[in-house]
């Protein structure tokens, strides 16, 4: 039975390193997600109505190794909208991802999933306290 893992050892790589390349740092799922985020934006951009005064973005893609699945992590301002948002993406998902299907020139392709992006917001949070922070010097 072959292996991606056959002969690891005698080319100096560990068992550990191998894992990690085939799992997270393949050139090709980055590109897929990049991909993927590059398409599903421009789609929402043009092909989805929002409630007005609400800005969406995709901040990433992450897309599982079998190509699967893509979870897509969304952020949305005002924050009090993100309920509404996700229920407007999530009655649309199938035609999003026909559309998606359409334009990708590529086997297989991963099944959408949207996602609240809670580490920007997080992020966010942090700037602000280091502000104050900076402020009180």
């Amino acid at each position: 039975m072959s292996t991606p893992f056959r002969n690891f050892k005698s080319r100096g790589i560990s068992r550990a390193h191998m894992n990690q390349k085939f799992l997270t740092g393949s050139k090709r799922i980055q590109r897929v997600n990049q991909l993927i985020k590059k398409e599903i934006s421009q789609i929402l951009l043009r092909e989805v109505e929002f409630p007005s005064g609400v800005l969406i973005t995709v901040t990433r893609v992450e897309s599982a190794v079998d190509l699967s699945q893509a979870k897509i992590y969304i952020s949305c301002l005002p924050e009090e909208k993100t309920s509404k948002v996700f229920q407007i993406l999530n009655q649309q998902i199938y035609e999003l991802q026909k559309k998606l299907n359409q334009r990708l020139r590529m086997r297989p392709i991963p099944r959408i999933k949207f996602i609240e992006e809670k580490e920007t917001k997080e992020a966010g949070k942090v700037e602000e306290i280091l502000e104050k922070l900076k402020l009180k010097k």
